[in-house]
């Protein structure tokens, strides 16, 4: 197999590939640069073409999207037959057009992929490798691949791993800054307060798990009749919102997130479904137009954005 560009993410891909025992060849643009990675069992590759003809395993780390088109034309006919996995950040239009031009070039088998990790924690515990594209490149290759991270096949459309990995930045920003709104308002003074962020997160740690637990309930219940609110409904997610709110201003906190979060939940019980469960307020986060008012979600475009 082989790596082509040897930034941090393409080095620390090369070295997760050697520790896991695969033969590997590496290839930068920049002769010599490939050196730790010799020192470790690598071979440097005086071409992208040679690089290529290593293994029937093709990994691109190189961005934007273009760059890695211009590294892979210099390969010719090489990749004919050969699985290809681009590792580039972009978006999901670009990532569609990188596997028509994959097909074009006769390449066996393409496949869009994200590390969920930064290049320290690539193939460690944790890590995540999603995948797009071939199904059948995915695999064949999946025993290799998995040596980047636990290895998830998303579906045949080359840019639902990029859109993927939008989602989960985004819900991975949400999630850390309201853990530091937490640790700001247990942390500031007054009654109760004052507690180390150390305290309060190793208890929050705890929490999360039950937090997910919640959206595996509520994630079969969004775009359906069927909200159920289980003993909490709407309304009472709305009277604690204000409550935090509240508290916040009284622990001299900057109420914008907490106002932010209750917002949605206050157009909800405003249109009547104060009596139904959290699953039906994904309609007013994802719109607030009527789609939010008939408790639907908004369409995703071509591109995976959403409109409405």
């Amino acid at each position: 197999m082989s790596v082509l560009g040897l930034g941090p993410m393409g080095t620390a891909s090369a070295a997760a590939f050697l520790r896991a025992g695969h033969r590997t060849a590496v290839w930068h643009r920049t002769p010599g640069a490939a050196g730790a990675l010799v020192a470790k069992g690598a071979v440097e590759a005086g071409s992208v073409g040679a690089a290529v003809a290593a293994g029937p395993l093709v990994v691109v780390c190189a961005a934007p999207y273009e760059a890695a088109r211009a590294v892979l034309d210099t390969a010719g006919d090489g990749l004919a037959g050969r699985t290809l996995v681009v590792l580039a950040p972009g978006s999901p239009v670009h990532a569609r057009e990188t596997a028509d031009w994959a097909e074009r070039h006769g390449v066996g088998g393409y496949l869009d992929g994200v590390v969920m990790s930064s290049p320290p924690g690539v193939g460690g515990p944790g890590c995540l490798l999603l995948c797009s594209g071939d199904q059948a490149a995915f695999d064949e290759h999946r025993k290799t691949l998995a040596a980047l991270g636990e290895p998830f096949y998303l579906g045949p459309d080359a840019a639902l791993a990029s859109v993927y990995e939008t989602a989960l930045l985004g819900l991975m920003s949400a999630t850390l800054t309201g853990w530091l709104h937490s640790v700001a308002l247990i942390g500031a003074a007054g009654p109760g307060g004052n507690v180390p962020a150390t305290e309060f997160t190793e208890v929050a740690r705890r929490w999360l798990h039950s937090v997910g637990e919640l959206m595996g309930t509520y994630a079969p219940q969004i775009g359906s009749e069927h909200c159920p609110a289980d003993g909490l409904p709407l309304e009472r997610h709305l009277a604690m919102a204000d409550i935090l709110v509240h508290a916040s201003e009284l622990r001299g906190v900057p109420s914008g997130l907490p106002e932010l979060l209750r917002e949605p939940l206050a157009r909800a019980v405003a249109a009547g479904h104060g009596g139904e469960g959290y699953a039906r307020l994904a309609g007013f986060v994802a719109s607030s137009g009527e789609l939010a008012s008939a408790g639907e979600s908004a369409p995703a475009a071509e591109d995976g954005s959403v409109t409405g």
